[in-house]
């Protein structure tokens, strides 16, 4: 990006390769056994009476690692778990070290076929396998409906918004161009090739277990690339049941490949995909210290990165604000997946003249529009937190807000419904000492701070060491330039509550991250 005022409008890149013939030595993996049959997962809350049966579709649901175009079996499994109710879905294969190096191997040998593939064809692989989402989408949604927890509506929402990055990179494909410079001597030209990198390794959140892989592999794979997956171990399914759509497309054996591992193989599957000489660039998104750790793996071969890291994003709302709409926006910015999104408002800044109306509206906003419940209970817009560590966290920020003075106008605890939900709370008299304006809470909580001028609110949003999103609301149209270039985020919501979009390049500054994805800039670094 020429500056990073210009990258805050848009948002910058993730993938591209160089081969190098390091040789590898790895035994080979056993062959996972046919699956059949109905998976039938035990949803809802025991609270709550006899459970809801949903029925996951055994063609998508995968179990194994998927490697080289094969389902691998690994040495041990780990449970995928409904965070509704706490049962377990299936278990999953428990990839280590050895898995990830078979992995980055198979991608590193597939890589000079497919980079020499042209344009138009990965493009059409691109479009069947967005396709192939589309008709698949109802069973997708369940899937993550049903090892993330978020509604169903939420879900099926992010299955459109995942297939959307592999149609929009389908078409980026054929654009990738270069460039001719004059030269300064009359018998040359100069080229400017635009080429694969290589090998990229792609590590994901729970949050958005599906939307977070399209928007780093479809760039990957429309500029030749091949990569290895390492989903969550909260939600390893949805990337696995891609991986069964990409091979149903047609995608080559070892472009797409996936390693999901515990909680406990973690480390030792990351420190393979971060520092593996055959791998080319890493493309994650977490949190920032789990960031840090990887761009030191990342700095011994120096390898390309592209880093979306944590948020704490303001929302401010100035007097000249149409309040209404900014209870709408609020809404849907800190609500989205119970609060469960890097995006999501994390402190409101409400100016003195419209605060009280702004706080009354919010409040009866929440409790009419929003419903706790399991994801597959229709009128659910909040489902359950991911475990019980994440509301953990949302109980130890209101008790230290409430400790200082602030005061819960709605919510506050924990939901009958079951011990991972908790219900949508607001805070009001909350101040700049208090650890929910300091520390990104990733739960249903809202925050509000009163403040008296517009250089005063600037001074409070810019104050984090973090700087992925912004919003704010107002009418003037002098204020929104002012603010706009003065908010210190990657992304600035002007009246609108949602800065997601596949035409917009996503990614922060400050400590927040390296690089853009999605976007035409997806596919340029």
């Amino acid at each position: 990006m020429a500056s990073r005022l210009a990258s805050r409008a848009l948002r910058a890149p993730p993938t591209r390769p160089c081969f190098r013939r390091p040789q590898l030595l790895l035994q080979p993996l056993p062959l996972l056994p046919p699956q059949a049959g109905v998976f039938r997962a035990w949803l809802g809350s025991a609270a709550h009476g006899a459970p809801t049966a949903a029925l996951l579709p055994s063609s998508l649901v995968r179990t194994g690692g998927f490697v080289g175009g094969r389902w691998l079996e690994a040495a041990g499994s780990f449970p995928v778990r409904d965070p509704a109710s706490g049962t377990e879905l299936s278990r999953v294969a428990d990839c280590g070290a050895a898995e990830a190096q078979a992995a980055v191997r198979a991608a590193y040998e597939a890589g000079a076929a497919w980079s020499g593939v042209s344009a138009k064809e990965r493009a059409a692989l691109l479009h069947k396998w967005y396709d192939l989402m589309i008709k698949n989408k109802d069973d997708l949604a369940r899937i993550i409906t049903a090892e993330n927890g978020k509604p169903l509506k939420e879900a099926q929402g992010e299955i459109l918004y995942s297939a959307s990055f592999l149609e929009w990179f389908a078409e980026e494909a054929r654009r990738i161009y270069g460039d001719i410079i004059p030269s300064s001597s009359k018998d040359r030209r100069v080229l400017v090739l635009k080429q694969p990198v290589g090998v990229a390794s792609i590590i994901t959140p729970w949050n958005f277990p599906s939307a977070m892989i399209t928007r780093k592999v479809g760039a990957a794979l429309a500029a030749g690339c091949t990569v290895v997956v390492k989903p969550a171990e909260d939600t390893p399914l949805s990337a696995l049941a891609l991986a069964e759509l990409a091979n149903q497309a047609g995608i080559p054996a070892g472009v797409y490949n996936v390693v999901p591992c515990s909680r406990q193989q973690a480390a030792a599957v990351g420190e393979v995909l971060c520092t593996d000489p055959l791998v080319a660039k890493i493309s994650f998104t977490g949190s920032t210290a789990t960031g840090k750790m990887l761009l030191r793996h990342a700095a011994g071969t120096v390898k390309r990165v592209s880093m979306e890291l944590g948020g704490h994003a303001p929302f401010i709302v100035f007097d000249s604000a149409d309040v209404d709409r900014a209870v709408k926006g609020a809404l849907m910015s800190k609500y989205r997946n119970s609060g469960q999104t890097c995006v999501c408002t994390n402190r409101f800044l409400v100016q003195k003249g419209i605060h009280d109306e702004f706080v009354e509206k919010f409040a009866q906003a929440i409790k009419s529009e929003l419903r706790v419940g399991s994801g597959f209970e229709e009128g659910t817009t909040q489902g359950p937190l991911i475990n019980e560590k994440a509301v953990e966290k949302v109980e130890r920020h209101i008790h230290d807000a409430v400790s200082q003075g602030a005061s819960v106008v709605v919510g506050g605890k924990r939901h009958s419904y079951g011990k991972n939900f908790f219900e949508p709370t607001l805070l009001s008299n909350v101040s700049t000492r208090m650890l929910c304006t300091q520390e990104e809470t990733f739960g249903p909580l809202a925050p509000v701070i009163k403040f008296d001028t517009e250089e005063e609110a600037l001074a409070i949003a810019n104050s984090a060491s973090v700087g992925l999103a912004g919003y704010f609301y107002s009418r003037d149209p002098a204020q929104i330039w002012r603010v706009t270039e003065q908010l210190e985020v990657g992304m600035v919501g002007v009246n609108e509550g949602i800065v997601s979009s596949v035409e917009c390049p996503f990614g922060g500054i400050k400590q927040s991250g390296i690089g853009r994805e999605g976007s035409k800039y997806g596919v340029l670094r």
